[in-house]
């Protein structure tokens, strides 16, 4: 909307500038042609801007008029032309129209540097101007992009560090349990045929127990791996507080706030928070009412899971909450639990998801680029013709 004003009124000044020195020549329908060839010169400066230089230049010495406008297209031409060839050709449309101007009206002695001081303004400052700014942003973007780059080869480094270590945990647990375990399921099936018959029934407990630990111990290993893991998070709270209830633990769920959108990463740890804290009291606290209280606040969540206290430390769960503290801070947030008033509290908060991907960055610098361009706008549009128009129309 600026840009369209700021040409209008170009178009103005010129319109104005040429019937007041040539009001006895031009007509209405004089005037009127002028002011739609100045438009049409201007909508074309963004396609063709050498092309629209040269016209300007040729107007001006020709007619005597449209400094305005050759303000306007030397600074597009600078701005728009980033080719050698381009660059080539505006330097020489300048060149030719300084030797134009000096053959058609060849300036006197004592005016010589009125009319070096005009061309500069008119003619190489916005070209210079333009050319500069055209640069400033094009090393932005390209800082942009680079960075950009950067931070995704960042994150696939990450993740490619992960992965590794994700299977080396998967080979070792294999190696380890996963043979250990088959061994045990072995030994049971031999086991549950040379026993006593009162004692197969225990044996065959013992041999299934053994089976769907390897069962576990498989899927486990399947999500290491990446392979069809299924990752619970926010939306499976209310899942898992259901289960627990169901097994007779005493559980309120309160939620307080509007749902708001969280990373994989922070919704999982949501997910084992509720679950760890649900555990704990079931094992250290049974029977005794357990609080669950999801609290949306402008940057995260807080979920927060309250039992009171039947013999139980703050670090009941041995290294579970130390575990359960390690993916919290991983997903950006932290942990707290303590207990006090009677009461074992377990406290975290989560951030909420970063900004899309696709979203548009702003690019650093780009208020200064803008205040900058309006600065020179406001020096080369208003300021400097005003001053050098008189003496040079």
């Amino acid at each position: 909307m600026g840009r369209h004003l700021l040409a209008a009124a170009v178009v103005a000044a010129d319109t104005a500038l040429l019937a007041t020195g040539y009001g006895n020549v031009l007509r209405l329908w004089g005037v009127l042609a002028c002011a739609l060839g100045l438009a049409l010169v201007i909508a074309l400066s963004h396609r063709m801007p050498v092309a629209t230089f040269t016209i300007a230049l040729g107007f001006v010495v020709s007619a005597g008029g449209g400094y305005v406008l050759l303000l306007w297209t030397a600074y597009q031409a600078g701005r728009r032309v980033v080719s050698r060839a381009g660059t080539a050709a505006v330097v020489g449309a300048a060149l030719g129209g300084l030797a134009g101007r000096l053959l058609v009206r060849p300036p006197e002695p004592r005016s010589i540097p009125a009319f070096v001081c005009a061309y500069v303004v008119f003619v190489a400052l916005p070209l210079l101007v333009g050319r500069y700014l055209a640069q400033h942003e094009r090393l932005l973007s390209a800082l942009d992009r680079n960075n950009r780059r950067l931070r995704r080869e960042r994150e696939l480094l990450a993740e490619r560090e992960r992965l590794r270590e994700r299977l080396r945990i998967a080979r070792d647990m294999h190696d380890s349990l996963g043979h250990r375990l088959s061994l045990v399921t072995i030994q049971a099936s031999a086991l549950e045929v040379s026993v006593p018959p009162a004692q197969r029934e225990a044996v065959r407990r013992l041999g299934a127990a053994a089976s769907d630990a390897v069962d576990e111990l498989h899927a486990l290993l399947g999500t290491l791996r990446g392979e069809g893991a299924r990752s619970r998070g926010t939306s499976a709270i209310e899942e898992v507080v259901t289960e627990f209830r169901s097994a007779g633990l005493a559980v309120t769920s309160r939620r307080q706030g509007e749902p708001r959108a969280l990373d994989a990463e922070a919704s999982q740890a949501a997910y084992r928070v509720v679950e760890e804290g649900l555990t704990n009291a079931s094992r250290h606290a049974p029977g005794r009412p357990v609080t669950v209280s999801l609290a949306w606040e402008p940057d995260g969540l807080l979920v927060t899971v309250v039992n009171p206290v039947a013999g139980q430390v703050a670090d009941g769960a041995g290294h579970g909450l130390t575990g359960l503290d390690e993916r919290v801070r991983a997903a950006g947030g932290f942990l707290d639990h303590r207990t006090e008033n009677g009461e074992f509290r377990l406290v975290a908060m989560l951030p909420l998801a970063a900004e899309t991907e696709g979203a548009e960055t702003p690019v650093p610098g780009a208020a200064r680029t803008a205040l900058l361009g309006f600065a020179t706008a406001a020096l080369m549009f208003v300021v400097l013709p005003m001053s050098m128009l008189v003496g040079v129309a």
